[in-house]
């Protein structure tokens, strides 16, 4: 793989915008379903989860797992 100026900036940026405190994935994985339940009840996720919420708005895989289980419940709670 090529390093290319866009792939630099991506990791740089992605240094430079770590934090003390993080989580990973298969922390967040173990999370996401009370997350994705507050969600639904109105909770503020920034609030209840903020590890959590932060790890989805940086990892694109996780954020595909959280979006397919939010609808999956989602569709299960407005279900007539």
């Amino acid at each position: 793989m090529e390093l290319t100026k866009k792939i630099i900036r991506k990791l740089l940026t992605a240094v430079k915008t770590t934090k003390p405190e993080e989580i990973g994935c298969d922390d967040c994985f173990e999370e996401l379903q009370i997350f994705v339940e507050l969600e639904l009840s109105g909770n503020s996720m920034q609030d209840a989860k903020p590890l959590v919420q932060d790890h989805l708005e940086r990892c694109k895989d996780c954020k595909e797992e959280y979006q397919v289980l939010l609808a999956a419940l989602n569709s299960l709670y407005n279900s007539p």
